[in-house]
Formats: structure tokens, sequence, C-alpha cells
């Protein structure tokens, strides 16, 4: 691993950061590395907007080495939405460039007196002024700056007014709308007073091996080309599924009351590819594709298409049926700086008040939030980013909303980041998913819905169970994890169906290693439990493993119909399979120690 660049904000002072052989050995890159540097930072007092609050962007041994997906970073630190572990993986070209300039990440402290940008130009550091720039969209400060600087394009990523304004819910946005959407570490970049982070680098990405490496790379790719998840993908992009997820029940609609909604196939991957799409976009050297290029009625230019969770949480969340004007939303919150998933789940949640009776026009400033009304959310999102009208109740997310209207756990969410577009009564594992992750409600530290639906990697160990199964998959659950932390760390995005033994297979080469696949998976494991002692060290316990009292009633219709999950009888065998203490919620002295994490071992159990 390179150095990391260190920069003071308050000072303007840098320096370098260099990572420990066996830190790199142990925890390979991304999340779990950084999850070891920010270890002793990450206090129960440390304020996510104060000037001390660290903010790292780190990439992996395999990012931006043309590897397959290989074009992806990691941001990480505490987070404003949940005061826990904080982590968002992007792809695009901002990593990469990164590692080019001879850095493998950028740690920030401090704060700017001034709306600030940050410069990296092959090495230089440059703290600019950006006045000029704060109040910009995402997109018109990446046109900006690099009309700014001389020479070649700079990849830039920044922030839009929500996270000038702090929102919970605010994302970092590069390129052609990739995002840094969850947990809100664009409110923590805003409180430092950087807008953006502009990289510019020429030199060679380090791999320990090229002569083996560059060969298994090349017939990595190639096999990722054909296989079929891409192609739907590529065709398809991350919609791909919608109608299957609508048939098994795993789709939400209605802020996860209702089972079915008339036109939501219009919703569908398929039906975007037969109306507005014109192309595809990619992440550096990625041969899948997902991105989508759409041309709307009517316009010239054309835009970022949806993705799934954008689709579901502008659309069949708030019982909207129209893909146009959910495209529309979809780039006005990427322009804004926020995030579909979690602003479309408090939507939901408002929405669902309203049709219960619990908010009336007189509260929401004249609006009327009718399931459908598509007007009411075009007037709410720009409000909810700039703190104004009842825009601003909504702005703080789901369970402050909640919290408001005195019914917390009305809110779809965990730990304070809002549930994602996967309904778990629909297929089961995803509801552990969602209440052990370490960073709340999410669905790509584990996105066990493909498992469920037959993609279960035999090599790992995973077994096949049923999608409504319950506490015989909890085990299953945790390997899948330990699998997905192991992407998150080299950092690979999630829509490579790169077999197991091909990773082990890259690992070594890139790495200089000679791992197997129980060696991989352990690594992935120590990740996970270092994030959980994270937790654990900020004020979590067992009781925080839990579910929302929606996603734990049955649906009325739809295909999920009647079903509960026995959530209860999966998280105790779950804990189980973890090695995990049943009355604290904290990873056993053991199974620390055996990760190698005695370290960890000695801060959670104390000896008395």
């Amino acid at each position: 691993m390179q150095p990391i660049l260190t920069v003071d904000l308050t000072t303007g002072a840098t320096g370098t950061l260099e990572i420990p052989a066996e830190w790199a050995r142990d925890y390979l890159g991304g999340a779990s590395l950084a999850a070891r540097i920010l270890y002793d930072a990450l206090t129960p007092e440390l304020d996510p907007f104060a000037p001390q609050a660290p903010l790292l962007f780190l990439n992996g041994p395999l990012s931006g080495t043309s590897g397959p997906t290989t074009g992806r970073f990691v941001i990480c630190g505490k987070s404003p939405a949940t005061g826990l572990w904080a982590e968002s993986n992007i792809g695009g070209f901002w990593g990469v460039e990164l590692r080019k300039t001879g850095y493998d990440g950028l740690l920030l402290t401090g704060a700017a007196t001034d709306p600030v940008y940050l410069f990296i130009d092959a090495g230089q550091v440059q703290l600019r002024p950006a006045v000029h720039l704060w109040g910009q969209d995402t997109y018109e400060i990446q046109t900006a700056i690099n009309a700014e600087i001389e020479g070649a394009t700079a990849r830039v990523l920044g922030i839009g007014i929500a996270g000038e304004n702090r929102l919970p819910a605010a994302l970092l946005l590069s390129d052609h709308g990739r995002v840094a959407g969850r947990t809100g570490l664009g409110a923590v970049l805003g409180s430092k007073q950087v807008k953006a982070l502009a990289v510019r680098g020429a030199g060679a990405i380090p791999v320990a091996d090229t002569t083996r490496y560059n060969p298994l790379r090349s017939a990595a790719n190639r096999a990722l080309h054909q296989d079929n998840l891409t192609a739907s993908l590529r065709d398809l992009g991350s919609a791909g599924g919608a109608d299957y997820f609508d048939y098994l029940g795993e789709m939400p609609k209605k802020n996860f009351t209702a089972g079915t909604l008339a036109g939501v196939d219009n919703l569908s991957g398929a039906s975007i590819a037969e109306t507005i799409l014109t192309g595809v976009s990619a992440c550096h050297a990625c041969v899948v594709a997902c991105g989508r290029v759409v041309q709307l009625p009517g316009e010239k230019e054309k835009r970022k298409g949806p993705e799934y969770e954008t689709l579901m949480g502008l659309g069949a969340n708030l019982g909207i049926t129209d893909a146009v004007f959910v495209t529309r939303m979809g780039d006005l919150c990427d322009r804004l700086g926020m995030d579909t998933i979690s602003v479309g789940n408090t939507l939901g949640l408002a929405f669902d008040f309203y049709a219960r009776g619990r908010l009336t026009a007189a509260d929401t400033g004249g609006l009327a939030l009718e399931w459908g009304n598509a007007a009411a959310v075009e007037t709410l999102l720009p409000q909810i980013a700039r703190r104004q009208g009842f825009g601003a109740q909504l702005a703080e997310g789901a369970r402050a909303f909640a919290r408001r209207y005195g019914d917390e756990d009305a809110a779809v969410q965990v730990n304070g980041l809002e549930a994602a577009y996967h309904d778990p009564r629909g297929a089961s594992g995803i509801a552990l998913s969602y209440a052990t992750s370490p960073r709340g409600a999410c669905h790509n530290q584990s996105d066990y819905f493909i498992v469920e639906i037959g993609q279960a990697e035999e090599d790992l160990g995973l077994q096949f169970f049923g999608r409504q199964a319950g506490a015989e998959k909890s085990a299953n659950v945790a390997i899948h994890q330990d699998w997905r932390t192991v992407f998150n760390s080299l950092v690979i995005c999630v829509f490579g169906n790169v077999p197991p033994q091909t990773v082990v297979d890259l690992i070594n080469a890139a790495c200089g290693l000679e791992w197997d696949i129980p060696e991989m998976l352990r690594a992935g494991e120590r990740g996970w439990n270092l994030k959980r002692a994270i937790n654990n060290r900020l004020g979590l316990t067992r009781a925080n493993d839990r579910l929302p009292r929606a996603l734990l009633e049955p649906l009325p219709d739809g295909g999920s119909a009647g079903y509960v999950i026995p959530f209860d009888a999966m998280l105790r065998a779950y804990y189980e399979a973890r090695g995990w203490d049943w009355a604290t919620g904290k990873p056993g002295r053991d199974k620390l120690e055996a990760l190698g994490l005695g370290w960890v071992a000695e801060d959670l159990w104390p000896a008395t």
C-alpha cells in the first residue's frame, strides 16, 4: 500500500501516514483497513461535525488495477445519521486517480475558516478558495473546477447544498452520477467547509506481481463479460431484477405497507430500456457497465438514468409509477446532494402518516401527501435540501421525523439509517443484513437476496435455503457478510459475479500473499468484527439489532402475503454462528482472539 495523504484543514498542514505492513496484510485495504486506522479516533464523545472528526478516503489493493469491477474506493468516519461507524462505497474514476498521485488514501481533519476545495495534482496539494462554488450543484462544480485548473482534466468529488446544510442524508458525487450515498458523509465534508476534492495523477498503480496479476485479471474480465448476471446488468441496469423482486414480494411499496401496486412494472429495467435508455456508463475499466444513460421526452440533453433503489425510493415507495418523473427526481437529488434511499424512505413515512390521518395539509404547508402525488415530491425535495418549510422536518431523516410525532418505530430504519428497497418478507435473509450491518439498514454489507434467488457460492460454504426460511440460514448470512466485507476491502463491486477462487488468486498476485478461501474469509470476518467492536464502543448493544415494526407485520397481498419473519430465532442463531455474546451484543473474547483481535478484546472485555 502507498502512503495516505493527511491534510489538516484548520492549519493547512499536509503530511503522510504510512500503513503498517501487518495492517495491510490483515485488513487488505478499503473499509476494513479504514476501521483499523480510525479505531482510536472514533470515540463516544466525538461529534461527527467537530473539526477533529476524521474523514478518510481509502482505496484497496485492487482499486484501479483494471481487474474485474475494481474502480471503487470507500469513504469512512463517524456518521451524523447514526452516531456509529460510517462507510460509503463509490465507483467511477476518482479513487483510481488518487492512486495515480502516489497516495492510496486521503485523511482529512480540522475545518477551513471559509469554503475551500482541495486540489491534488501529481502529489502537489493546494487548498483553493471555494466561496464562489458554495451553493452550486454537484455537476456544476465539476465543470467549474476544471475550468479553473490548468492542464488536463481532474476528477472531482464534491457535495451539493444538502452537504452544505449538513443533512444526515447528504452524499458525495463524482463523474456521471457515481455517489457515496449512505451514512451522511457529505454532511461531514460540508462541516469542514470543503466543497470538493479535485485529483489529477499520472503515476502507475502498484501491484506486487504484474506478471502473475495481469493474465489473471484479463481472464477474470473475459469470464465476467460473458456472465449471465453481467449481461442482465449491462442490458437492464440494477433494476433488471425489479419484475422478479415484485413477484417475490421483495419490492417495497407505499412505505413497506403494500404488496401490490398497479403500474409498478413501469419502474423495471426492461421498461427503462424500451423507453428512455440511450446508452450505458461504466466505472474505471469495468466490463459490466451497469450505469444508465437516458434521454427524456422533449429534452435534447442526456442524463444519468435511475438505479433500482432510486426507482423504488422515489417511485413505488411513494405510490408513483412514472419512470420519467422518477428519473428527473433522481437527478435532482444527485444535484442537491441527497441520498435517494434515505430521502425516499423519509418521504414514504410522511406519506404514510398522511394516509393514516396523523398528518394533514395544515402540517405540511398545504401539500396533500397522497400516494402518487408527484407534484408534492417535486416541491419537497428542494425544501428538504434547504431545510425550508415542511421539508425542514424531513431533513433530519425518518427516525427523527417519527420521533417528532411520537412513534419512532414507525420509521423503516435501523440505528438511524433508512432501509433500502429490499423487503425481507420476500427474502428473509436481508432481515439479518439490515439488523446487524455496522452502518444501519444496509443492503450492500450483504445483498443476501442474491443468494436466496440462487447465487449460493458453494466454495464459500454457502448452502441454499428457501427465500422465507428462518434460523437455518443465519450462519449463511454471516458467511455472506464476511464475503462482502472482503469486497469492501479490495475494493470491488458487488455486481462483479467473480468466483471466490478467482478473487483469492487476484489477492495473492496483487498483494504478494498465498492465501486460500478460508484465509480470505477470515480477513472478512476480522473486518466485520472490528467494525462491530467500534460500534460497541460507541454504545451499540444487542438491543440495536432489531427490525422496525413495519417489517415484522405480514403484508395483505403480493408475493409475500401473510408471511411473518421469525426474526428472534434468526438473530439468536446468528449470534451463535458469530460467536457473539447474547447479553451484551459484543463479539466474544475467544472470537476476537481467534481473529487476531486480542487488542480489541482488552477494550471490550477489560479484566475486572
